[in-house]
């Protein structure tokens, strides 16, 4: 395959999204050696930056060497012992995923499942955890596969009651919608850096409470993965900074280089950005005729799950958009298949810019399968939330420009 076919692909599927230039420059720069006292200083800097991303004053905050599974898995991994009762809230195929990890290790999951397009059931949680009185409650935070926004806080109340630890699967929306560790009291957070915070995938940003870190040295067997022990992958990220494994050198360039960009645009301001082009998306996508799989108050801004209307055919749709347009999109995972396409809006790709190019695309798509749509409405009510919005960042001037650059017709 000739890789210099799909440059300017622009990558609004479930990740990863598209990377800044600075990023890249950052990957290309020279090697260090993973224990060189400039790489130490380096891998101080990433922690700092990741407990602010994380909103947290936690330790124990490392980026897994290893995509965002990875970091789902050391969590599991490393607070799951033979035996050990998990509740699981289950909406889609990440908590199935979790489910999954809990029972290779040993575990003995409780799952209580809600209707993928729905969050968790936190009544049918809290009834589970009286009857398994579990010693950790997981929950996903953003379900990558049906674009629900699963509320956080409700499930420490659940934990508080049983001594149980609080995981949370936020992978898909870390650096695009407010996750806030300590406030919310998660004692175990993980995430990728390929979808919201726009670095490429390869590693696995975790997060461990006080709480959480004393139940790991209170193990009474060894974790079953000698790569993502946690006791001794901390050895290196801490203090002793004892070798480990080698280090993915140009990764953590490139995350530095994201969490740099993160805190000069703001946290608040990012989250804004994205709740701003998904209004804006919405927009379009019922402007078209269509609508969104799930309803209003539980929708990411990251990751959007459109219905896919009868007659249309799923496949050939998002094969059009990739050849004629250079425009990546997701199809439904699990249930879901054939049935939504999933829309990312995350980091670099969260911009006016990608909104309208994809809705004026898909509009093409749609007609060339006999779908029947108003000219252009989708473009238009789109760009006409975007100037009635006063915060919008782009501004109307940069908006007509983007509107020009769109091919005729």
């Amino acid at each position: 395959m000739d890789v210099h076919k799909c440059e300017g692909r622009l990558l609004l599927g479930p990740g990863p999204s598209n990377v800044s230039p600075r990023v890249l420059g950052a990957m290309s720069r020279p090697l260090l050696g993973h224990l060189d006292p400039d790489f130490l200083k380096i891998m101080n800097e990433i922690q700092d930056r990741l407990r602010q991303v994380f909103q947290t004053s936690n330790g124990l905050t490392i980026p897994i060497s290893g995509t965002g599974s990875a970091g789902m898995e050391a969590c599991v991994a490393n607070f799951v012992e033979e035996g050990d009762s998990v509740l699981i809230g289950v909406n889609g195929v990440f908590g199935q995923r979790l489910a999954d990890m809990v029972s290779r290790h040993g575990g003995s999951p409780t799952l209580v499942e809600s209707a993928w397009g729905d969050p968790v059931d936190e009544k049918g949680m809290l009834e589970a955890a009286q009857k398994c009185k579990p010693r950790i409650v997981a929950v996903v935070h953003a379900e990558t596969s049906t674009g629900v926004l699963q509320p956080v806080e409700p499930f420490r109340e659940i934990c508080d009651r049983f001594d149980s630890l609080l995981l949370v699967d936020t992978v898909t929306s870390l650096g695009g919608h407010p996750v806030e560790v300590d406030s919310w009291g998660i004692d175990l957070c993980y995430s990728g850096t390929q979808k919201c915070l726009s670095c490429p995938p390869g590693l696995g940003p975790i997060t461990v409470s006080a709480k959480a870190e004393q139940r790991l040295k209170e193990r009474t067997s060894k974790c079953k993965s000698w790569y993502l022990d946690l006791n001794l992958v901390n050895s290196y990220w801490g203090s002793d900074r004892t070798y480990h494994h080698t280090a993915p050198i140009s990764m953590n360039y490139a995350l530095l280089e994201t969490l740099n960009m993160v805190m000069e645009e703001g946290l608040q301001q990012r989250w804004d950005r994205h709740r701003r082009n998904h209004q804006a998306l919405v927009a379009g996508i019922e402007g078209l005729g269509l609508r969104m799989y799930v309803a209003p108050e539980h929708r990411l801004w990251s990751l959007n799950t459109v219905t896919i209307p009868e007659g249309v055919e799923d496949a050939q749709v998002r094969s059009q958009l990739l050849s004629e347009h250079n425009l990546e999109i997701g199809g439904g995972l699990g249930e879901l298949a054939g049935k939504v396409w999933r829309v990312g809006l995350m980091g670099e790709n969260s911009r006016s810019q990608s909104v309208l190019h994809f809705l004026f695309a898909l509009e093409k798509c749609l007609k060339k399968q006999g779908f029947q749509c108003q000219p252009g409405a989708g473009v238009q009510a789109a760009a006409a939330f975007y100037i009635g919005d006063p915060a919008t960042h782009e501004g109307e001037a940069n908006l007509s420009r983007t509107l020009s650059g769109l091919p005729a017709g």
